[in-house]
């Protein structure tokens, strides 16, 4: 009761769980296509409107999409406000455009080859019209320009152009002619100017020299801007723009560096963790990310499985962090494999920037930045593998690295795992939502009705490893599983229950 007959309404449940449906594929495979290796997709990314989405490929390209659904459709902006139902479109996509970002090398002091693998793509700030987005491989990060530019024609002579033929070249031959001294011929009968231009009877009254205009066509062209290079000597993993709109920081497997976008050839080492002895090394760098609001704060995750959050106004070099947000190693559980499945592929902060989601081989787990005694929810992803575990060393599957996102409203989040599914968490306040979904036309199909247990345990229950509920070689919905498709990278929309992932060379997008 809240003074007088007014009754305080209960607080509302957990969110039902989203019923997903399938949106678009770009790139999709025919039955038994075969897969080149360039062409499959290695960066997924949204930008902060979700208007667009880029994607990176194993061969060095970046391709952009742009939101088509958004237009209004010429209806004009009266029509639109008199418009008294809501207009209910899920989110599509269409090509906008694509350019070679980063092309094979060779490191002849190191006689090391840098593949043209995009690793990772970063939106940045649009000013004027143009999208600018960060791009890296393993060495070089570079800082793109994409803007439609009119494009530019040679204005028509006075001549019929039917008869004329550009550059003075002869139309009626493709064979060379003989050639005397000074440009003559021997064949006479070639008369070079009636063959090139034909001239109306009484000729021309004046001659229009060709001049360079501007159409009211457009086209898309992409422009490299700056070149960020030879800062790493270890394989870049990560890339993060600041919120401050002026800086980003470049992380490899020791070191991390903040960039100004302005000044490419000067970075700045922030945090090193490169021992002196190189025989003394027990951890690398993962995965690093800066705050989404607070430019001063950055975190970055480890092998062992633990997160580091960093204050940049402490020092300027930040071996010292802020927070350390691990979760104790269970008494009688530790094997050959647990410093392998504990690392950590990828880190992402939530949109409010108070919680951190990451994903190490087997599960997720929400860290709350504000408590760094455990993760505040634990997502199993990859339980039922655990009796695996030596045949995914032997095939080196166990070091696949698995991306992470969570939904723009923070109430849920999402990872791939094999046979192209991923999985839909609810992190809400007692959800069980637990969603299986395969990257294809039908996502539903792999779904089952009565999940056997819930996929969530919070971080005050230990971890139940249950060996026997499930069967090797059944994934948890009971089918058969495949280690060659794996789904490792997906983005949720910024601010709708939309998700891209891609499969191989497929782009795959869904819409709840």
């Amino acid at each position: 009761m809240n003074g007088g007959d007014e009754v305080v309404a209960a607080p509302a449940g957990p969110p039902q769980p989203l019923d997903w449906k399938f949106s678009q594929v770009f790139g999709e495979r025919t039955a038994g296509e075969e897969v080149q290796e360039v062409d499959i997709i290695s960066a997924i990314e949204f930008d902060k409107t979700g208007d667009h989405l880029a994607t990176g490929d194993r061969g060095g390209r970046v391709v952009l999409f742009e939101r088509t659904d958004t237009k209004d459709h010429g209806l004009s902006r009266r029509d639109l406000e008199r418009t008294e139902y809501p207009i209910s479109r899920h989110p599509e996509f269409r090509y906008k455009t694509e350019f070679q970002s980063h092309e094979p090398e060779f490191d002849y002091l190191k006689s090391l080859e840098i593949e043209e693998k995009i690793n990772k793509i970063r939106w940045c700030q649009a000013a004027n019209g143009a999208l600018f987005l960060l791009s890296t491989n393993d060495k070089t990060i570079k800082f793109w320009k994409v803007q439609e530019k009119k494009v530019k024609k040679i204005s028509d002579l006075n001549l019929d152009p039917s008869k004329a033929v550009g550059n003075g070249s002869i139309a009626s031959s493709s064979t060379p002619k003989p050639c005397l001294a000074n440009g003559g011929s021997p064949d006479k009968s070639h008369n070079y100017l009636s063959n090139d231009i034909s001239f109306p009877p009484g000729g021309l009254p004046s001659l229009r020299l060709p001049v360079v205009v501007t159409s009211q066509e457009t086209n898309l062209v992409a422009r490299c801007r700056r070149v960020y290079a030879h800062a790493h000597d270890y394989h870049i993993n990560s890339v993060s723009n600041n919120s401050d709109g002026e800086t980003f920081i470049s992380a490899d497997d020791l070191r991390i560096n903040l960039w100004n976008l302005e000044i490419s050839n000067q970075s700045f080492n922030i945090v090193d963790v490169k021992p002196a002895n190189m025989e003394d090394l027990t951890e690398v760098i993962t995965s690093a990310e800066f705050h989404p609001t607070h430019c001063n704060m950055l975190a970055y995750s480890s092998s062992k499985g633990s997160i580091r959050l960093i204050d940049l106004r402490q020092s300027a070099l930040c071996d010292s962090h802020a927070k350390l947000f691990e979760e104790p190693e269970a008494p009688g559980s530790r094997s050959f494999f647990t410093e392998i499945i504990a690392s950590i592929s990828d880190i992402k902060f939530a949109k409010d920037g108070r919680y951190i989601l990451s994903r190490d081989y087997m599960t997720l787990k929400l860290w709350d930045i504000n408590m760094d005694s455990g993760p505040v929810a634990t997502f199993q992803v990859h339980e039922y593998l655990r009796p695996k575990l030596c045949d995914l060393y032997e095939n080196d599957s166990i070091f696949d690295k698995f991306e992470c996102c969570l939904s723009g409203d923070g109430l849920r989040v999402a990872t791939g795992s094999y046979s192209n599914l991923f999985r839909v968490f609810g992190c809400a306040r007692g959800s069980i939502e637990a969603t299986t979904l395969e990257a294809s036309k039908n996502p539903m199909r792999r779904q089952v009705q009565t999940p056997s247990r819930p996929s969530r345990s919070l971080s005050s229950i230990t971890r139940v490893v249950r060996r026997g509920a499930e069967t090797p070689g059944v994934d948890a919905n009971g089918n058969s599983f495949d280690f060659t498709t794996k789904l490792l990278h997906l983005a949720w929309h910024p601010t709708e229950n939309s998700i891209a992932c891609a499969a191989a060379n497929s782009l795959y997008m869904y819409y709840a």
